[in-house]
Order: structure tokens, then C-alpha cells, then sequence
């Protein structure tokens, strides 16, 4: 009957996802999130709790840890996988020994946090949520920043070799690459919910209570458009400009088609401006700044004003459409990069959509 009693209580603990530690009345509850289903090595999930809630200051300097033994019996874990989660934990600062007494917190509380950063590409306007992100986190983290070039196959490689190392895994899940090489939702389910951080793209998809700050590429243009209907009304037709080889999401293109259908506009959507013959009536939304750069030559190269017969809406602000009046359309990248650094601090697991605006200037 006793062994019975034991094996059933074994099966119930068991089919949890995470599971208290009850130690001896000297030490104090600690909740270790361990997942028995998670593929991560099991002594990684120790060393990453607990790095993690020392970094939030779950756990704080001098604390007693559970003992090797404890670990062991509460998950029914080999002595050796829990002894090499503490001697990692030792080695790299965050615990210490006593002997005969057992397992410490050896970090301040102020632990800086270690975060991965992981962009679909380097821009200028990335370059503003880097740096926002990086001022807002202040000296509470260390970021290190990879790029996946939209790859799949290179988004897999970076978490695989990175993941258990970070206290937080910030991605940009922007990928037209290499998608029969690798499942990258499969990839982003591999970090735990409490750690993964969406940028600039949400995947409502994805399971799991994680953060996300985002835009929503479809809804922003078409709201966008639809807040300048005074200023469109002199124009019947409409062109998107947007290159299929730029890795632009494809719900800007959807956007665009709502809006332009909803407002009984003639419109058409174009790879680009070069082989582009003007005419009047006819207003644009170009994404990439060498079309612009073509369309405005073309302008000047007719009889046509910005502004009355040819209207223009550009994607991102930069000095240089402020000083050729271009009408712009953008997301607020500042706003972005701190704003997920706030909430992240603030360990918050919410979904959170992006400003997006237009400014009006005299090209439309």
C-alpha cells in the first residue's frame, strides 16, 4: 500500500509543468520553474531559473538555495545533473559554498540582466530602436544584438546555440528565407514564454502569455490613409510602390488594397518606380527611398506639382523629406525600443501595439 501511495504520488508531481521545492524549514520556499517536458538540458533549466530570479531579485545575496538533495528527490533528477547546475552557478559568480551548510546566493540584487537582441536586419530606423532600447534599459542589462537576415535556418542556429544563456530572448520574427529549412514558430516555442519578447511583429499564433510590442502593418496604412481622405480626394488613382524583393510584409500590400477599395480609388501595386509613366490624379505610397528619389526626378522632370496633379506619401521620416516636404507615414521607433525595455523591466507579459502616424506636408 505505502508503495503505491508513493508511486501515485510520483505520477501526480510529474504531469505538473513546474513544481515547488519544499525544503528543510532553514530555507526558505523557493519556486523553481523546471518543465520535465522541456527539451532543454535539465541542469540548463536550473541554472537558468535560477540566474533569471536572481536577476529579478526573486532570489537576493545571502539567500540559502535548496540543498543537492533536495533537488534531487523533489524532481527526481541524478545528484550529478543538479551538482553540475550549481558548480556552473558557482563558476560564473552567482552562488557560493559553505561548507557543511550548504548552496548561497552569492549576486548582488542589482544583477544585471542578460537579454539577446535579435534583428531581422541593420537600418537607420533600427539602429533608433536599438539605441532607445539600450538608454531605457539603463545599467540594469547587458544586451548582445545578432541579425537573422530574415533566415529561418539562421534564426534556428542563433537560439540553439544561445538558448538557457539569456534572461530574455527580444526577437524581430521577420522571416522570408529558408522556410523549408526551418519551422521558426517550432523555434520560437522553444523559449519559454516568460523570457520571449516580440519586436516590431506580433504572431498571435504563438502560444504562450509573452510580450510583444508591435505594429500591425495591415491595420496602421490603412487608418493612415483614411485620416488624409481630405487631402486624397483631388487623386482617382493610387499606386503602391513595394518591391517583392525587399522583405517587406505583405500586409502593407493588403492595407493598401482595403483602404484604396473602400475609397472607390483606382490602384495599382508596383515593384518599382523606374519604368513608372506619370499621371495626373495619381498619388503614391512609396516604401523604399531610391523610388521616391525616381518619382521626384520624374515630377521635375514634367510639368506636374507635387501636391495637385501627383501626390506622395513616404514611408519613414528623415531630415531630407522634411526638407523636400514629403508627406510621411511611420511608426514611432523610439516609442518602440523603450517601450519594450519599460515593460520588460517591469516584467510584464502584454501585448502592446505601436504608434503609427502620418505627417502632412505639402507633397500630398
Amino acid at each position: 500500500m505505502v508503495q503505491r501511495q508513493a508511486i501515485e504520488t510520483r505520477q501526480r508531481r510529474q504531469s505538473y509543468d513546474f513544481i515547488d521545492v519544499y525544503p528543510s524549514t532553514s530555507v526558505p520556499i523557493y519556486r523553481l520553474q523546471f518543465n520535465p517536458k522541456d527539451k532543454t538540458p535539465k541542469y540548463k533549466q536550473i541554472v537558468q531559473s535560477i540566474i533569471t530570479d536572481i536577476g529579478r531579485g526573486v532570489l537576493r545575496k545571502g539567500e540559502q538555495l535548496p540543498s543537492i538533495s533536495e533537488l534531487s528527490i523533489e524532481y527526481y533528477l541524478a545528484r550529478d545533473t543538479v551538482e553540475k547546475a550549481y558548480r556552473e552557478l558557482r563558476e560564473r559568480g552567482y552562488i557560493t559554498s559553505v561548507q557543511g551548510k550548504g548552496y548561497y546566493v552569492q549576486a548582488n540584487d542589482a544583477l544585471k540582466l542578460k537579454i539577446l537582441l535579435v534583428f531581422n536586419k541593420l537600418s537607420s530606423y533600427k539602429k533608433i530602436i536599438y539605441y532607445a532600447f539600450l538608454k531605457a534599459l539603463g545599467d540594469r542589462a547587458n544586451v548582445d544584438l545578432q541579425i537573422h537576415h530574415y533566415s529561418a535556418q539562421h534564426f534556428q542556429e542563433i537560439i540553439e546555440q544561445s538558448l538557457g544563456k539569456y534572461n530574455y530572448y527580444v526577437i524581430m520574427p521577420h522571416f522570408t528565407q529558408d522556410l523549408d529549412k526551418a519551422n521558426y514558430m517550432d523555434v520560437l516555442g522553444s523559449i519559454p514564454a516568460n523570457q520571449l519578447v516580440l519586436l516590431d511583429k506580433d504572431v498571435p499564433e504563438l502560444p504562450g502569455n509573452f510580450l510583444s510590442v508591435h505594429q500591425n502593418f495591415d491595420k496602421d496604412i490603412r487608418e493612415a490613409l483614411e485620416t488624409a481622405q481630405d487631402l486624397l480626394t483631388k487623386y482617382n488613382r493610387m499606386v503602391l510602390v513595394l518591391p517583392s524583393d525587399g522583405n517587406y510584409p505583405v500586409e502593407i500590400a493588403r492595407g493598401f488594397r482595403s483602404f484604396c477599395i473602400n475609397a472607390n480609388k483606382d490602384f495599382a501595386i508596383k515593384e518599382n518606380a523606374v519604368n513608372e509613366h506619370l499621371q495626373a490624379g495619381t498619388a503614391y505610397v512609396v516604401v523604399e527611398e531610391t523610388d521616391l528619389s525616381e518619382l521626384v526626378k520624374k515630377v521635375r522632370q514634367t510639368n506636374f506639382q507635387l501636391g495637385r496633379e501627383i501626390g506622395m506619401i513616404s514611408f519613414n521620416d528623415t531630415t531630407l523629406k522634411e526638407l523636400l516636404d514629403i508627406t510621411v507615414v511611420s511608426t514611432n521607433f523610439e516609442a518602440m525600443g523603450y517601450t519594450t525595455a519599460s515593460l520588460l523591466l517591469d516584467n510584464k507579459h502584454i501585448k502592446v501595439k505601436n504608434p503609427f502616424y502620418m505627417i502632412r506636408r505639402g507633397s500630398l
